[in-house]
């Protein structure tokens, strides 16, 4: 190990110091980190983050990986000729798209995410809604969207979780890398966003913190500019930038996700990027973090988190 000067043994010193508080504050809780396929694009982009989560576990942080793998989906479908389609930002899923998911998110992306663990000594199990019981849904019926009648095809709303697979895992110090592909009581597999998949099961854990790593900075109050970061909003807040049409896209379920966590009694929710570096060890151990931290209500906020 390479010998530190003067200024970098300070500077190490010192960031311990800082993060001591938060990792007395935050051991032995549950976070729940949902990263979107963007994320494991590369085995570098996995590495990269794969390497934070290592060492929220190693300081003891029990944390639940939940993955999406929407990008991959879609060039896979392109590869065999078949068109995604979304609405309102979610993906609808006949037979074959539903092999193609199942295909990426259980396989290409689980798979890559525990190779990584491996070669960085992490503790990590790879399972999907449908092992243990965790995820059961339901088919989604056709809905009206923007006056016309939309049939989501194999697309599940969640009815239960049962975390016991997950709780068993986190108890024996073990990393959860968790697919949303799931199942009704039938069998049949559905796929469900991952964000709705992560809140649930935040909820069911009663998390300290949901997670949410995307490839934006946060929850800008401008589209068009990076730059319009908003660092702390409360439900109230959330619901006026969908009002204002701030919310497109993909975020409009990852919205839909961040208020089901905190009234289901989640404390926290982040929303930050995986690619900044070390963006999610800097959101977790210091009172600025890096993205949006967003709450119930304002006034649960500390003097400090305000301050952000």
């Amino acid at each position: 190990m390479p010998r530190l000067s003067g200024t970098e043994r300070t500077i190490v010193v010192t960031a311990l110091r800082h993060a001591v508080p938060y990792v007395r504050m935050y051991k032995r809780k549950v976070f729940v980190l949902k990263a979107g396929g963007d994320a494991f694009t590369t085995p570098e982009s996995t590495r990269a983050l794969m390497e934070q989560i290592g060492i929220l576990h190693q300081v003891g942080i029990r944390v639940v990986v939940v993955h999406g793998g929407g990008p991959q989906a879609t060039k896979l479908s392109e590869r065999l000729g078949l068109q995604s389609r979304f609405v309102e930002g979610r993906r609808v899923t006949d037979q074959a798209t539903l092999e193609v998911a199942t295909m990426v998110m259980n396989g290409e992306i689980n798979t890559r995410i525990l190779a990584v663990c491996r070669e960085l000594g992490i503790p990590a199990v790879g399972i999907s809604g449908v092992d243990g019981g965790l995820i059961r849904a339901r088919k989604r019926p056709p809905v009206e969207r923007g006056g016309q009648t939309v049939d989501y095809g194999f697309v599940g709303d969640i009815e239960r979780v049962d975390a016991t697979v997950i709780t068993k895992l986190l108890e024996d110090d073990l990393v959860p890398i968790v697919s949303p592909i799931s199942a009704d009581d039938s069998g049949t597999l559905l796929n469900i966003n991952a964000d709705t998949v992560a809140s649930a099961i935040a909820c069911e854990l009663k998390a300290e913190k949901l997670i949410i790593a995307t490839g934006v900075a946060g929850i800008l109050e401008s589209l068009d500019d990076p730059g319009s970061l908003i660092s702390y909003v409360d439900l109230a807040g959330l619901k006026r930038l969908e009002q204002d049409g701030k919310l497109k896209d993909g975020m409009l379920p990852k919205a839909s996700a961040i208020e089901k966590a905190l009234l289901g009694g989640v404390k926290r929710v982040h929303v930050i990027s995986y690619a900044l570096p070390d963006g999610l060890l800097l959101e977790v151990f210091t009172n600025e973090g890096t993205g949006t931290m967003v709450v119930s209500d304002i006034e649960h906020l500390t003097p400090e988190e305000q301050q952000a």
